[in-house]
């Protein structure tokens, strides 16, 4: 194998379990497998990719849902091998910290764009690319958040490779200098390695956790009390925008690279 293609197409299946043409036009991207198995509970299609790194689902219209796991590293993976497949299509479906008095456990937030604080998508262009979704897709993405009468924000996400950082003080300072609403571990990587594959691309994050302050921080019991609240709204808002823009047939992307 000497093409990245090449390799994607190989590795898309030895990660996954499925065949490339298994895979939808339009795909939700997760870091959660509790996301891929109500996907597949919802409608009742199977899950593959048992004992592999990334498990997926397809339901019968196309849609296709993958969790990649955890990290800028894996969101760069997956965002490459998929480029085996070139969807039409691809919303994050991720958790985030949030970083302002305005952003509440339970906010969704569409991400204007992503601060490159991880180091991974330095790899792929030049520290000064600035990482952007496509702006079309988050308009469907939008639409039906206001459908739902639910509260979301817009605003710039912060994404680093650090873990532990919430008793950093130092950090949390410079956090504050930026100005960004909120932050986590795979956005800008998603939308950097997204533009150098020419995936149209986008993110919606739910607020998790408040980890400015000490009690914000996430735990086991404030973690459940947000997947019970929240995770099913957040899946099927993802869901319902990829799926209307498959049925609507809009085309995401208006230009060539």
């Amino acid at each position: 194998m000497k093409t990245k293609l090449e390799i994607a197409k190989n590795w898309l299946p030895r990660y996954t379990g499925a065949q490339i043409d298994e895979f939808g036009d339009y795909m939700l991207l997760t870091n959660f497998q509790n996301y891929v198995a109500k996907f597949a509970n919802q409608f009742g299609c199977d899950i593959k990719g048992e004992g592999r790194p990334m498990k997926t689902a397809t339901n019968s219209s196309g849609l296709s849902i993958i969790n990649f796991g955890i990290g800028s590293a894996n969101a760069a993976t997956i965002m490459d091998l998929l480029s085996a497949r070139q969807p039409k299509g691809v919303l994050f479906l991720g958790k985030c910290g949030g970083l302002k008095d305005s952003t509440e456990i339970g906010h969704f937030i569409l991400p204007t764009a992503a601060i490159r604080g991880e180091g991974t998508s330095n790899d792929y262009f030049p520290p000064e690319v600035p990482a952007l979704p496509s702006f079309k897709l988050h308009k469907f993405v939008s639409e039906k958040i206001i459908e739902k009468e639910t509260e979301y924000r817009t605003g710039v996400i912060y994404t680093t490779n650090r873990r532990v950082w919430e008793w950093d003080n130092e950090f949390k300072k410079y956090l504050n200098k930026i100005g960004a609403i909120g932050i986590d571990m795979e956005t800008a990587t998603m939308f950097i390695v997204g533009y150098a594959n020419q995936i149209a691309r986008g993110a919606l994050l739910l607020v998790s956790d408040l980890p400015m302050i000490p009690e914000g921080v996430k735990t086991e019991e404030s973690d459940q009390k947000v997947t019970q609240k929240f995770v099913d709204l957040h899946l099927q808002i993802g869901i319902e925008a990829m799926t209307e823009i498959d049925d609507k047939g809009e085309q995401i992307k208006h230009f060539t690279y």
